[in-house]
């Protein structure tokens, strides 16, 4: 674990200066990335024409400028989860572009192509509706939305450690795809009211709106985070578990099928029966798993105030700084002083720099002791250290600053015996304090002698 010297001894090379074999054309990332970016590029080229054919260009324009308002809100909740150990932005841009392009356009042909082959099969266009809306939707939808939670997971490994990592990616992949799934059903709903001559409270567009934007935003998040926690979970289990690695991200997924087709097939219970599923479904299931992500963050500040001490004894880290990156609200107020203290956005930057890659070594090392560390455990560890290292000079005094002024006052109770010369008590005359006794320091926060000397391990107030 923490066993290397307080400073760096290795070569800034990260691979210990052997020289790595040469990649095929096809491995280098600018191929990968060029290929991804292609790829997004012309499905979102695509998945825009046939939305427009559906709705029109003025029924796109309203259904677009009414779908966008629900996005902020959904990425501002799911960067919140991520405070603690947040991800690069490439990754929850390119879930958000994989399922607003990717998988609403895999959705929409796949939904069309079988509705259509059933009505055919069947000769009953209606059944083949209601069986592609609660059957084959939720299996096509959630298999699409789901291979960007696998692709991060399997090329980011390093940036998917855990629960809240596979709920935020497949959140924001499932808002990408409402997204594009709210303007195609509020530009034909717009669409309608145009041809009905309806408009106001009592129109098509208004209750689409209400339904899908006010009502339920959460809808397809809620499904997809499912999968996610299958798939976070799954991170969290060593290498050799192979058959719970597998079988974890699939029970999660069929979790997610099975929601999203009881919450499509609640208009086929009667005239109530949606108000029925949101009521006694949709919102509990919303707040337990909200309870659950919320949960899972605090356990990771726990971690991180529990894990790294280890590397404070070795010297990486002053004794204040466990107690301040376990603390969001030390956070904040570390990068604001260091933001007024230390040269502006750059040094706030570096200071949150500097808590994640701590995050990261505290989640690092409690996988490690459980048993459950990846063969690159001891380079890893060796990256992250020496990335905080070259951030100690901004960082250590604005994270010893913040420990200072967050940390609680430590309450110092009276003995249940009389000590003499203290809290009141006259000196006993029998037992005169010696003269070369040093007097016991005055607490900092309450100002009164203690019974014993400061405490032995309060770093915080140091």
């Amino acid at each position: 674990m923490a066993t290397c010297p307080p400073y760096p001894t290795y070569p800034g090379d990260p691979t210990g200066g052997t020289a790595l074999r040469h990649a095929h054309w096809w491995q280098r990332k600018w191929v990968r990335y060029g290929a991804l970016i292609t790829l997004l590029t012309l499905s979102g080229l695509v998945i825009l024409a046939l939305v427009r054919q559906q709705t029109g260009t003025e029924g796109f324009l309203v259904g677009l400028g009414l779908a966008v308002l629900p996005v902020p809100l959904l990425i501002a909740a799911f960067r919140w989860l991520d405070r603690v150990e947040p991800g690069p932005w490439r990754n929850l841009l390119f879930a958000f572009a994989w399922g607003a392009c990717a998988a609403a356009l895999i959705a929409i042909i796949a939904n069309s192509f079988a509705t259509k082959w059933i009505a055919t099969a069947t000769a009953d266009p209606s059944s083949a509706d209601t069986l592609g809306a609660t059957v084959i939707a939720p299996i096509v939808e959630e298999s699409a939305k789901a291979a960007a939670v696998l692709l991060v997971f399997l090329f980011r490994r390093r940036d998917f450690t855990g629960i809240v990592d596979g709920v935020v990616i497949a959140g924001v992949t499932a808002t990408g795809f409402a997204f594009t799934e709210n303007i195609l059903y509020l530009g034909t709903a717009f669409g309608t009211d145009q041809l009905n001559g309806d408009g106001g409270i009592a129109s098509v567009t208004a209750a689409t709106f209400f339904v899908r934007v006010v009502m339920s935003p959460f809808a397809h998040p809620l499904f997809t985070v499912l999968t996610g926690i299958g798939f976070g979970i799954s991170a969290l289990s060593a290498e050799r578990q192979h058959v719970r690695r597998v079988l974890l991200p699939l029970s999660g997924l069929l979790l997610a099928m099975g929601m999203h087709a009881t919450w499509n097939g609640s208009s086929t219970f009667g005239q109530y029966g949606f108000f029925a599923v949101y009521a006694m479904f949709m919102v509990p299931a919303f707040a337990l798993l909200t309870w659950l992500v919320i949960w899972t963050r605090q356990r990771e500040l726990r971690t991180v105030r529990e894990e790294l001490p280890a590397y404070a004894v070795a010297g990486w880290l002053t004794p204040t700084e466990p107690y301040a990156l376990g603390s969001m609200r030390a956070r904040r107020v570390a990068r604001d002083y260091a933001r007024r203290q230390f040269g502006g956005r750059a040094a706030a930057r570096a200071v949150s720099q500097y808590e994640a890659y701590a995050t990261s070594l505290a989640f690092l090392r409690r996988r490690g002791r459980l048993g459950r560390a990846n063969a690159d455990f001891v380079v890893r560890e060796r990256e992250l250290l020496h990335e905080l290292w070259r951030r100690r000079e901004v960082a250590r005094p604005a994270l010893d600053h913040a420990a200072r002024m967050t940390a609680p006052p430590v309450p110092v109770a009276a003995p249940p015996w009389p000590v003499y010369g203290v809290y009141g008590y006259p000196a006993n005359p029998a037992h005169p304090a010696h003269p070369a006794q040093p007097t016991p320091p005055v607490h900092p926060v309450h100002g009164v002698h203690p019974a014993v000397p400061y405490p032995a391990y309060n770093p915080y107030r140091t």
